[in-house]
């Protein structure tokens, strides 16, 4: 990935503080996506909680693997599969991606410091890059 040691080792701190309420953030994203993004809606499931943990621990694949994100490869594709089989543009991430914030600013409150958002908002976007190439999402 794209980011530096210092926005690795950011990003890994914050995800570390949420990790004893992964679900009720999983559920407060989702929830922020909707209101962006309502049409999304239907893509999903009606489990959202387990659809949410599925999110994040994928989230946290990916920051175990910041250094080595080739070992990803096979793993980046399969998500831009999966969600072009349902829809998904390259026009929804962007959305995601300010409903992550959104959940991470909310949760992590004074914590989630400017620096941290900056770093957040790099890994997303080479994340999301990623899987919109690998998917072959438009």
């Amino acid at each position: 990935m794209s980011v530096t040691a210092r926005q690795s080792a950011l990003i890994r701190a914050s995800f570390a503080r949420l990790a004893d309420r992964l679900e009720p953030a999983s559920i407060a994203f989702y929830q922020a996506l909707f209101r962006r993004a309502p049409a999304l809606r239907a893509m999903f499931r009606d489990d959202l909680a387990g659809q949410g943990m599925k999110f994040m621990t994928t989230l946290g694949l990916v920051i175990e693997n910041f250094e080595t994100p080739d070992q990803l490869g096979e793993r980046f594709a399969d998500l831009g599969r999966g969600h072009a089989l349902i829809g998904v543009k390259a026009a929804h991430f962007a959305p995601m991606g300010e409903a992550l914030i959104e959940t991470l600013a909310a949760e992590l409150g004074g914590e989630f410091t400017a620096e941290a958002e900056a770093a957040w908002r790099a890994a997303y976007a080479d994340l999301a890059e990623r899987i919109m190439r690998r998917g072959a999402i438009t």
